[in-house]
């Protein structure tokens, strides 16, 4: 059952898993964390050993590499994969398992012992059973997401490279860092790309191609109380946690939470409440597949914010909603080619395509929004940002030979 791409695929997987990247979206910098730049500095010295052209690292975080074209009039692609992992759960010390031959039965894991992978919670196990799994050892995320997608357009590369006699355009790569916060594309990175569209390789099952996504804002509810010793309170001190359980106990518990909706349905996230008694900031995700929708998400949430302030004068509370990433749809949908070509591409590797909104986004929503556009393109990946997390080795390998298949149907412009 093995494919001559797997062995390489695996050993990429693995050695990419076995380096902390993990992003911050509390930092201001860019990357978020030095720690990425790890991975990035090893991509450099893999794409400049297998030959690709203009590798670089840019200020901003993002390697930059080219795939020479064979043939030179078509038109150029990009091929886009994050280097961070998700911030959700534990990253560090991650100790990638590989179980070949998977028998259909439960996955153990060995740091921890009571848990348990198998198709009953994970049904995508059913159909590959006698396929090589790679999860992580239990107490990590694997980081499949995306360094699947690093490996899937890694091993297409340098396939690319040792074989000329493959007719295609050229191939811009790009490896960016902080996607799993929102700031994968940096505005400058549409014109160092220099691709006249682009795919990332970020998405799940076999045959999976994304052109829809979430539009995403971040909120930030600020609350400062007024401060007095606890002893001597009474009549003067406001308590900014208080106030912060009733900004969140008002918004609604059952219809608008990641844990209450699925399909189109959009949220909001409370994500993270910090502070004390004298101070709380509250930092919220909100999330529709429609404008509408999400405004009207964000209206809300000021509405319950003044709700809360009218209850005590004393207290200041603010709501400042940013912008994150827009559902590439609105644009995709006005010129569908990006979209009907990689189709096509699936296809010629023998699987049928299917088209499902993202209940998140890529870094393809910004492209996308800012010029490219960039459909998403599945890896394998399962079970993403927590320690059940894994992929097939043969579900890379057929995302890897759709890359090669799309690369030679752009060659035809």
């Amino acid at each position: 059952m093995r494919t001559e791409f797997d062995t390489e695929l695996e050993e990429r997987l693995v050695r990419y898993a076995g380096v902390d990247s993990q992003s911050d979206a509390a930092s201001p910098t860019s990357p978020s964390t030095d720690i990425q730049l790890n991975m990035s500095r090893m991509l450099m010295e893999e794409l400049t050993a297998m030959g690709a052209a203009d590798v670089l690292l840019t200020d901003y975080g993002a390697v930059l590499a080219t795939v020479p074209a064979t043939v030179e009039d078509a038109p150029v692609m990009g091929w886009l994969a994050h280097v961070d992992t998700a911030p959700q759960f534990n990253a560090t010390g991650v100790k990638p398992v590989v179980h070949r031959g998977y028998n259909g039965g439960d996955i153990t894991f060995a740091d921890a012992p009571d848990l348990k992978l198998s198709p009953e919670n994970s049904p995508h196990l059913e159909v590959c059973v006698g396929h090589d799994i790679v999860t992580a050892s239990g107490t990590t995320l694997l980081g499949g997401d995306d360094k699947a997608g690093v490996a899937i357009v890694m091993t297409a590369a340098r396939h690319l490279i040792e074989n000329p006699d493959i007719p295609h355009g050229k191939i811009r790569l790009a490896f960016t860092p902080d996607e799993e916060i929102g700031r994968g594309v940096d505005a400058r990175l549409p014109d160092d790309l220099g691709a006249a569209f682009a795919y990332t390789f970020d998405g799940g099952k076999p045959g999976e191609i994304e052109f829809e996504t979430f539009s995403a804002d971040g909120a930030l509810v600020r609350i400062v109380g007024v401060s007095a010793h606890p002893g001597y309170a009474k009549g003067k001190m406001v308590n900014a946690l208080h106030l912060a359980a009733k900004v969140v106990m008002m918004l609604p518990q059952t219809t608008l939470t990641p844990d209450t909706t699925q399909g189109t349905q959009g949220f909001i996230h409370v994500g993270e409440i910090s502070g004390g008694s004298s101070k709380v900031e509250i930092h919220l995700i909100l999330r529709d597949f429609e404008l509408d929708g999400l405004a009207a998400k964000g209206n809300l949430l000021r509405q319950v914010c003044d709700a809360v302030a009218l209850t005590e004068p004393r207290a200041q509370i603010s709501c400042e909603i940013v912008p994150q990433y827009r559902n590439m749809r609105y644009w995709l949908e006005k010129d569908m080619t990006p979209v009907e070509l990689v189709r096509d591409a699936v296809r010629a590797v023998g699987i049928e395509p299917v088209s499902v909104p993202i209940r998140g986004g890529t870094d393809g929503s910004r492209l996308t929004e800012m010029g490219v556009p960039c459909p998403n393109i599945f890896t394998g990946m399962q079970e993403i940002h927590g320690p059940l997390e894994w992929i097939s080795v043969q579900d890379m390998a057929v995302a890897t030979k759709v890359a090669l298949a799309l690369a030679q149907r752009s060659a035809r412009g």
